[in-house]
């Protein structure tokens, strides 16, 4: 791994309920970073899906804040709204 860029860890609670709309949001989203030079470097999900991991990176606070930003990615709010979801996203760095 590279120790340059952002790094991020987005850590997603789900209701049981929630979980179909959540993971449509995914699906509509998350091929977004590309097109703004992030990678999806990891994607953890427990069993029952109310719980998800990504480890995000981004070769600048710039791009990172472009995808934030991308309206393709807030027309798909209603879906995250729906699931219920809650997020903490934490910037993280490597261990040596």
């Amino acid at each position: 791994m590279t120790n340059t860029g952002v790094t991020l860890c987005a850590i997603f609670r789900v209701p049981a309920d929630g979980v179909a709309s959540f993971q449509d949001y995914e699906t509509a989203v998350l091929p977004l970073l590309r097109e703004h030079a992030g990678v999806l470097q990891r994607r953890l999900r427990t069993a029952d899906g109310q719980s998800e991991i990504h480890v995000i990176w981004f070769p600048a606070t710039a791009n990172m804040d472009a995808y934030r930003a991308d309206p393709r990615r807030s027309a798909h709010a209603n879906l995250f709204e729906a699931s219920g979801a809650t997020v903490e996203v934490l910037s993280v760095t490597d261990v040596a």
